[in-house]
């Protein structure tokens, strides 16, 4: 089973660390990832473990965060709190409006903390300076603003000691500062508490910042939804909608629930889905996604998916679950963390007690000397500025009409090394359209057209459409019969008791008929009646007007392109030179595919990309390292097997996303870099005597800002 819970408040990166390693070794827990972004947590567990998960879950999370409100969400979108006696619910939406209002509030309480204790800090030392001010005021001035800005960082980290909780940030802060208090250091003690809970405000504001600004992209999904019922148009809930139905939308509202319009032309903005900025013309008998919005023409549109089985609502789940996918660096930092917090603590101690007690040190200079040392060790600039960067990734890929499903894919497509194409629909536009017919035996050509139509109506691919386009009149279905679809060969049925065979000419030699071979260029179907060839009709489809670039890109890159279709081998050749693909494998059944790669990756030891939209593309794109799917017109199948999804449908996509995975991999290896490194300086400085407590601040709070400003660039680009 799978529990959802919002972590209403919890904005500090240790904490959740510490929630998600604490969730993960409960003994029926399966799984959890805690989503800073989101504020939510996500459990996966035995089952018949409702009651205890949600008594575990609000345990820990109180050991952390007693502050934070634990709820968790219906199926409905409605959420349950458990912190409260009295259990209550309510709209989602809501709630996140006033979680939002809240942490304003907070925000801006903590902000007043820092000013008024800013300004008594201030005016102790100028007051102290400037006149023979009374030692006991200058003392109790100061021990005031470090009252007022430290009180809850000594309060939690007292509360942590008492549940065993010791080795966080709040314990450094609080031992570090009151020590300096005990060898009379009091400006500096004051100061580090002051700089930290500077940081610690504008860490907070930088993870609100990007949580709105993702939120803010990914605003797509419709909170009502107009259904036509007996005559009268109600307003209901989009997951109340069944498939079917006829909704109304009016200029400004957004697409609730995919459909095929009805009636009525408009103009879309497929911006929040796509990236794109030009609108969409659409009108009736066109197919229409929910997340668009309507800008002009009032559109009726027959559902043809669940809400819940919408774009929107699959965007959002994506987007959504991406950042609980994290990347290696990100499992490292979490673990480095775990391990380092304590090491540096026994290691200050070791500092400020060893020197005095064995070699006659002065105890005011060594313990001075470890109270810096544990304020440098702060591990804040690692732990929250690596999973910002990915996830600010995640969200300028967004802007592309890029889809990402965890900072994992994000951070694999750095050492992919050749991509792999599906022709139809991704280096193509798999629009087909008849155009030349061949007839054969003494046939005409709408006698050929029309077998060709009967055999196709039962099936779904675009070359059975382009044939029944052409074709423009009504076909008896109710005279078609024994329908069978042979994959990567055509289909073979009967129409009136004749038997129709209409495919490649694959299916011509299986089915032993006798066929003249056509040398158009494009692809052919052969056709056949009673065993007899009718003819042939060759299909054209369009190349993409970004394949070409896309594919020069990849090769500027480095990275060796690979085109995989079904098609004869003159169509693969032609496809492969007017796109400068460098190598192609034609005629392959979806099986044969997965051959291919399942080579390239284990025999000759490439990472593999493979880019593909439908159904057929599926075990390929789950087999490859890294699984691109053309979501535009992608299959369900296609999406779901992906890492990566291309809503708009250009090849020049997965540039795009390669560009982005390498901007991210650079800023998370400059963070890594930089912080450990600054970090290591002045701990060495802080151990030999050089660096004081002033600079140790710097090397805390003037790193984890400059790290965490470095991470949020990504999602500015």
């Amino acid at each position: 089973m799978k529990r959802e819970y919002l972590l209403k408040g919890l904005d500090c990166p240790n904490c959740s660390a510490k929630i998600e390693n604490e969730v993960k070794m409960l003994e029926y827990v399966t799984a959890a990832a805690v989503d800073l972004m989101k504020q939510k947590l996500s459990v996966e567990f035995g089952d018949e473990m409702n009651e205890q998960i949600d008594k575990d879950v609000k345990e820990i999370v109180a050991s952390h965060e007693p502050d934070v409100e634990v709820s968790y969400f219906h199926s409905n979108g409605s959420h349950q709190t458990l912190n409260e006696h009295t259990e209550h619910c309510c709209e989602h939406d809501h709630c996140a409006c006033e979680n939002d209002a809240e942490s304003e509030d907070d925000s801006k309480k903590d902000l007043i903390k820092i000013i008024i204790g800013a300004a008594l800090y201030s005016a102790a030392l100028i007051l102290n300076a400037a006149v023979s001010f009374p030692f006991p005021a200058y003392i109790s001035m100061l021990v005031t603003a470090y009252l007022i800005l430290g009180g809850e960082v000594i309060l939690n980290a007292f509360k942590n000691l008492i549940k065993g909780h010791i080795f966080d940030e709040n314990f450094l802060m609080t031992v570090s500062t009151l020590g300096a208090f005990a060898i009379k250091e009091y400006p500096e003690a004051v100061a580090v508490m002051l700089f930290y809970t500077i940081g610690e405000y504008l860490q907070g504001l930088a993870v609100r910042r990007s949580r709105r600004s993702i939120a803010k992209l990914m605003d797509i999904r419709p909170d009502k939804a107009t259904v036509l019922r007996d005559g009268n148009q109600i307003t209901v809930y989009p997951d109340d909608v069944k498939t079917g139905e006829e909704i109304i939308v009016r200029p400004g509202e957004k697409i609730p629930i995919d459909g095929t319009v009805i009636e009525g032309e408009s103009t879309l903005d497929t911006k929040a889905l796509t990236g794109e900025s030009v609108p969409r013309d659409v009108r009736a008998g066109d197919e229409i996604l929910s997340g668009c919005i309507n800008i002009n023409g009032v559109l009726s549109i027959k559902t043809t998916k669940s809400f819940g089985e919408s774009t929107a609502s699959k965007i959002i789940e994506l987007v959504e679950n991406a950042s609980s996918k994290k990347a290696p660096a990100e499992s490292f930092i979490t673990k480095f963390a775990k391990y380092y917090t304590p090491a540096v603590v026994i290691a200050a101690s070791l500092l400020a007690l060893i020197p005095p007690l064995f070699f006659n040190g002065q105890w005011s200079d060594w313990l001075y000397r470890g109270f810096s040392f544990l304020v440098i060790s702060c591990p804040c600039a690692l732990v929250i500025s690596i999973p910002l960067a990915y996830f600010g990734g995640i969200g300028a890929a967004s802007r592309h009409g890029i889809l990402v499903k965890g900072g994992n894919c994000l951070e694999a497509l750095n050492k992919i090394d050749t991509v792999i194409f599906d022709k139809t629909g991704t280096v193509t536009k798999g629009v087909f359209k008849v155009s030349r017919i061949i007839p054969d035996s003494g046939k005409s050509a709408d006698e050929l057209i029309k077998a060709a139509a009967h055999a196709e109506c039962f099936s779904n691919h675009p070359i059975a459409k382009s044939i029944e386009d052409y074709y423009g009149k009504e076909i008896d279905t109710n005279s078609v019969t024994d329908y069978e679809e042979i994959s990567g060969y055509g289909v073979r049925t009967k129409y009136n008791g004749i038997e129709l065979v209409a495919g490649n000419d694959k299916l011509m030699d299986m089915t032993g008929i006798k066929f003249s071979q056509c040398n158009e260029s494009g692809t052919k179907v052969y056709v056949s009646s009673d065993g007899v060839c009718c003819g042939c009709i060759v299909i054209s489809d369009e190349i993409k007007p970004d394949s070409k670039s896309a594919v020069s890109e990849l090769k500027k890159s480095g990275i060796k392109t690979v085109m995989l279709t079904g098609d004869s081998n003159d169509i693969a050749a032609d496809i492969c030179a007017k796109t400068d693909i460098e190598e192609y494998h034609a005629s392959l059944l979806p099986g044969e595919k997965v051959s291919i790669i399942e080579t390239l990756r284990n025999k000759d030891g490439r990472k593999v990309a493979f880019a593909g939209d439908g159904l057929n593309d599926a075990p390929s794109i789950a087999l490859a390292d890294i699984g691109i799917a053309m979501g535009g017109i992608g299959s369900d199948a296609a999406i779901e097997a992906a890492d990566f999804v291309l809503m708009h449908d250009k090849l020049s996509g997965i540039t795009d996303a390669m560009k982005i995975s390498k901007s991210t991999k650079k800023v998370v290896v400059e963070n890594i870099i930089f912080s450990i490194g600054i970090k290591a300086i002045f701990l060495i400085l802080s151990a030999l005597g050089i660096a004081s407590m002033w600079q140790a601040v710097f090397a805390d709070v003037g790193v984890a800002m400059i790290a965490i400003l470095n991470s949020i660039r990504i999602l500015r680009k």
